[in-house]
């Protein structure tokens, strides 16, 4: 597997989102997709969730617009998932918000001494599919976690917060008492 390119030449551009697919090859934008790293998205007990039984809802809410790769998501959902698992094992709901719809491209120049054949400049510029990101807006939601009593909801905000590093944006914890 390539290596990743930083952050910084993706999360803070301007960008039209690029994910046009189609089953037919001569309207498809994109030729091929790369698999979303993602591997779940909602996780835990989530029939107690349906059935109203969950009292607390915590939230982690992006607070500007950015483009966040799946691998970031799916690193933050293992660790948070992994603390959940072991603290509030079957007492807690959790979701991944947000979906990696974005196809990032990238336009490899060779750099090197004697390397100036392999490069074409910008003569093809358009690049290649390289990973996927999800667009997120300021508000929106990307990961939701309830559960049951209070010492569990304050253990999921103390979590939350040990992700945040794991997002490359500001954000903030939402904490709600549901009353039935």
């Amino acid at each position: 597997m390539a290596s990743l390119r930083k952050a910084s030449a993706y999360s803070k551009k301007r960008v039209r989102p690029f994910t046009r697919k189609s089953g037919q090859k001569s309207k498809a934008f994109i030729k091929t997709i790369p698999p979303s790293n993602i591997v779940k998205f909602e996780m835990g007990n989530a029939g107690a969730y349906k059935n109203r039984k969950h009292k607390f809802h915590v939230g982690l809410i992006c607070e500007e617009k950015i483009q966040i790769r799946d691998n970031a998501l799916e690193s933050a959902r293992q660790l948070l998932n992994k603390m959940l698992d072991t603290e509030l094992q079957g007492q807690y709901y959790f979701v991944v918000k947000v979906y990696p719809h974005h196809i990032l491209r990238e336009n490899k120049a060779a750099a090197g001494a004697g390397a100036d054949r392999i490069s074409s400049g910008m003569t093809h510029s358009y690049g290649v599919n390289i990973g996927r990101a999800a667009i997120v807006n300021p508000g929106t939601e990307i990961f939701f976690v309830s559960c049951e009593n209070e010492k569990g909801a304050r253990f999921v905000r103390n979590s939350l917060g040990a992700v945040k590093s794991k997002i490359p944006c500001r954000s903030r914890i939402v904490f709600e008492k549901v009353s039935n």
